[in-house]
């Protein structure tokens, strides 16, 4: 099961790069950085917004 991001969390968050803002994948539990082509993970409900777990997006 999988839980949803609270929508004020999302509206604050932005990537710690590109200070841009976040996409919401609630299917794969992660925030994706268009930006930086960079997708970081959610743990537990906790957006882990460190370049060292982010996922390299596919172009």
């Amino acid at each position: 099961m999988t839980a949803d991001l609270d929508p004020r969390l999302l509206s604050i968050l932005v990537c710690p790069l590109t200070k841009g803002p976040l996409e919401y994948d609630r299917e794969r539990q992660e925030l994706r950085s268009p930006k930086a082509h960079l997708a970081y993970p959610i743990r537990d409900g906790i957006p882990i917004m460190l370049p060292d777990e982010a996922r390299q997006l596919e172009s």
